[in-house]
């Protein structure tokens, strides 16, 4: 058994395109030199997908998180935005396990909360399992 990990944005006419996972690295490191001029000035939905492989094969979805990139005009990802929201995400899921206070008297410090909460979306049931039949290899879709 192994685990695949797949990436795909969703175009605004709702097609599938696979990103590579070492792409999508080099445009979070270097977003001048690795751009996507076909999503150039949009937020853009992204998928990514854990895949079980048996003898290499993808037999099922273990586990899919969803997040939305923002292009500016050239194409080329807003890194620090995407950055600020996983960070903000993990710090909104972990203060209830780490007991953290997060309010000073009556004022409740939900910050992170609305971060994490504009860099998410949840897809249709038909777009979930289209994305699920795409990171299976079931349904072919472009590759960037």
């Amino acid at each position: 058994m192994g685990l695949s990990f797949r990436r795909f944005l969703i175009a605004q006419d709702g097609s599938l395109h696979r990103l590579a996972n070492t792409k999508f690295d080099r445009m979070l490191q270097d977003p001048g030199g690795h751009g996507l001029p076909a999503f150039a000035g949009q937020r853009v939905r992204m998928a990514h997908v854990v895949v079980e492989l048996v003898d290499r094969v993808p037999v099922r979805v273990l586990r899919s998180t969803f997040a939305i990139l923002t292009f500016d005009n050239d194409g080329r990802i807003d890194s620090g935005r995407f950055d600020k929201q996983q960070r903000a995400l993990a710090a909104s899921a972990l203060a209830p396990a780490l007991d953290v206070p997060r309010s000073e008297g009556t004022i409740l410090d939900c910050s992170d909360r609305f971060i994490a909460q504009g860099g998410a979306w949840q897809p249709s049931g038909a777009l979930a399992r289209a994305i699920d039949e795409a990171a299976l290899g079931r349904m072919a879709c472009q590759r960037l």
